[in-house]
């Protein structure tokens, strides 16, 4: 009966790890229902439809100056909008949030100074 049991698994893991690396020749043939994902804002009008604006972070200045560029940093719009519905919060909360993170990755106190036991500061 071990045998069996083995074997069968044996067997499927084989089959597992075959369906792994040839998915690029049949991936494309599963149902997968549309979009699996939100597509990201591509200019500032889009940013602002988005909820990705507020009277401290306004984006309709760009708007009206006729500002060509595509809009907010990719990176940042997705972890922005990700926090506002992880967490339940509005734009500017997100935002400082996003920030305050951005800064302890990189070694950034909250009030904006770096930590770095060697900086030195003339004021």
């Amino acid at each position: 009966m071990g045998y069996l049991f083995y074997s069968l698994s044996f067997i499927v893991l084989i089959l597992i790890t075959i369906a792994y690396f040839t998915r690029h020749y049949w991936i494309h043939r599963l149902p997968i229902p549309e979009p699996i994902y939100t597509r990201l804002p591509t200019s500032f009008r889009d940013d602002i439809e988005a909820g990705l604006s507020s009277s401290n972070f306004d984006l309709s200045a760009n708007i009206e100056a006729g500002d060509s560029r595509q809009g907010l940093d990719d990176a940042g719009k997705a972890e922005v909008q990700n926090i506002m519905q992880r967490r339940g919060v509005a734009f500017d909360e997100a935002r400082r949030i996003y920030m305050q993170d951005r800064f302890k990755k990189n070694g950034i106190g909250p009030d904006g100074r770096p930590r770095d036991p060697k900086f030195v500061s003339f004021s």
